[in-house]
């Protein structure tokens, strides 16, 4: 129960770095990764020479370039980022199949029936990222998730860090309660309402109260706060879903400009199908006003498709025809959903046959 079996790979500072490697003018430079700064967007990634600044992730653009006038900004390459990702994951699949993305950038692989030195395994996995991608990444270790996620924030960037059993013991009263897992600015400011600011006070509380208070949540507080976590690894599930969206960097009344966004949206989704041999059912548009209310129209085709051109066509048609703009948009996206992967049964239908498209409305 005890075995350090788990491991958590998180990349430093992923987009930025990618960035950073690719681009020699970059290195040691401040780097923002996201919206631009005269606009709305906000911060995807900042390279550790920008979080010295106090930028970070979700931050507005326009306040990352208050606090560094010099960081340079730069848009989302996410194809790029997706393909170092798969690189990244195919390093795992050397070691194990038992892998749980998380994220574009982080990922639990599960050791326990590898027969695996499993430190020196994960030192060897690090290792490949940086010889073979040019990459660093945090790696924790340890004999659940929670702690494995722990281990490998403690050190960043660059971090290699073990959590025993004794190590958990000794390690987990000392920290804010914001460090287990799950607990958000809410649930934090609950808890430090009611005297709770580390994990030994929580462990210290009437246990009760905490029960009777948060239910089941509190149980697993409880539990996580003892370095108590069954959660197993889960190997990568299929996304039920694909997209892509934007918030504008002004408002936009003309639907001649959201058609281009469609355009660009369905080259890129169509594409990254292709290459998977995903095909999709159903076609959404995504749209959000200025005032945020949020608006989705949806159109199901009997007839999968991964044809870009005919995504276009009918979100365009959608966009045309079922939605309307009575206040200015802020925000523009395409998901794709009832997907179907390769090897999947196919659902052949009378209207195949004929050549008709066979689309449905809802």
């Amino acid at each position: 129960m005890y075995d350090l079996s788990i491991i958590h790979v998180d990349m430093d500072a992923f987009y930025a770095s990618i960035e950073q490697r690719d681009n020699t003018f970059f290195r040691n430079k401040p780097i923002v990764v996201g919206g631009h700064p005269d606009g709305r967007g906000v911060v995807s990634t900042a390279s550790y020479e920008a979080r010295k600044f106090g930028i970070h992730s979700a931050m507005p653009a326009r306040r990352a370039r208050e606090l560094c006038p010099g960081a340079i900004f730069l848009p989302v390459n996410m194809e790029k980022y997706k393909n170092v990702s798969e690189q990244i994951q195919n390093i795992f699949k050397d070691y194990t199949y038992t892998i749980e993305p998380i994220s574009i950038d982080e990922a639990f692989l599960d050791m326990g029936e590898q027969h695996r030195d499993v430190i020196s395994t994960a030192q060897e996995i690090k290792n490949r990222i940086y010889d073979e991608l040019n990459l660093t990444a945090s790696v924790g270790i340890s004999y659940n998730k929670f702690l494995a996620k722990l281990a490998s924030d403690m050190e960043k960037p660059n971090g290699f860090t073990v959590i025993t059993l004794k190590d958990a013991k000794k390690i987990l009263p000392t920290l804010p309660v914001r460090k287990i897992w799950g607990v958000g600015v809410k649930t934090e400011k609950e808890l430090n309402d009611i005297g709770i600011f580390t994990i030994e006070d929580l462990l210290n509380y009437d246990r009760e109260f905490i029960l009777n208070h948060w239910g089941r949540r509190g149980y697993e507080l409880l539990c996580l706060a003892q370095g108590m976590d069954n959660r197993p690894v889960e190997a990568y599930q299929q996304a039920k879903s694909i997209g892509e969206e934007t918030t504008l960097s002004n408002d936009a009344v003309d639907k001649g400009i959201l058609r281009n966004y469609i355009k660009d949206f369905a080259i890129i989704i169509g594409k990254r199908m292709n290459k998977q041999g995903i095909k999709c059912r159903t076609i959404t548009v995504k749209i959000k006003y200025n005032d945020f209310r949020l608006i989705t129209r949806s159109i199901t085709l009997d007839v999968p498709t991964s044809s870009s051109l005919m995504i276009y066509s009918e979100a365009n048609n959608i966009l045309e025809n079922r939605i309307e703009l009575i206040k200015p948009v802020r925000l523009i996206g395409i998901q794709l959903s009832n997907l179907l992967y390769p090897h999947e049964p196919k659902q052949v239908t009378f209207e195949h046959f004929i050549g008709s498209n066979g689309i449905k409305n809802h």
